[in-house]
């Protein structure tokens, strides 16, 4: 099984890329580790396609996230050396940071009656 849920914060800002029809947004997420001491660790993430647009849209370094996804390990070439790395591809990403009271403003859920 193949299963990954996180919640941490955005570390870097959102990279939005189109991939031929496709769309994927990359990030870094800060994970806090449970000790005493401020330690976290740093996991890549990727979004895709209207997820992906979601996330370029509504997040930023430092907004607060979680998420369900699976690993997923990638191999490439770099300066003739073989380079490994494992990310999280999401499935699911809920926005936990409240939007600034300024987007707040420019949502109107509803006509108030007057």
């Amino acid at each position: 099984m193949n299963v990954v849920t996180l919640i941490g914060n955005l570390a870097t800002e959102v990279q939005l890329k189109e991939l031929g029809e496709k769309k994927v947004a990359s990030f870094l997420l800060a994970v806090n580790r449970p000790t005493k001491e401020s330690q976290a660790d740093f996991v890549w993430v990727s979004a895709w396609d209207r997820q992906a647009e979601l996330c370029a849209e509504w997040l930023s370094k430092g907004k607060r996230i979680a998420l369900d996804g699976r690993l997923k390990s990638r191999t490439w070439e770099e300066d003739g050396k073989r380079r490994d790395a494992i990310e999280v591809v999401a499935n699911r990403v809920e926005f936990l940071s409240s939007p600034p009271a300024a987007e707040l403003a420019e949502v109107v859920p509803f006509a108030v009656a007057g």
